[in-house]
């Protein structure tokens, strides 16, 4: 599969309308603004937000490879929700 293509599959999969509940979306939203807002002059503001991005990607990684490149359910992903529009090359 190309980069292209697999970058294009990536973003698709992160907007996609059935990925996440619309409550947690939200949710995780209200969190995060909530956790700037109260932490943006705290001296570990930096490394909190580095250690949370860091999480979120390892989670991110850890799907993408239980559901072999977002090609098979697992988990609270559901493939026939999220068939991809792309061909694959």
């Amino acid at each position: 599969m190309k980069f292209t293509t697999l970058l294009k599959r990536e973003v698709e999969v992160a907007f996609s309308k059935h990925a996440q509940p619309i409550w947690l979306r939200i949710l995780k939203y209200i969190l995060l603004l909530s956790f700037i807002y109260f932490f943006h002059d705290s001296h570990s503001f930096w490394i909190i937000l580095a250690i949370v991005l860091v999480m979120g990607l390892m989670l991110h990684f850890f799907y993408r490879y239980k559901t072999n490149g977002w090609t098979k359910s697992y988990g609270g992903w559901d493939y026939k929700k999220n068939i991809s529009k792309l061909n694959d090359d």
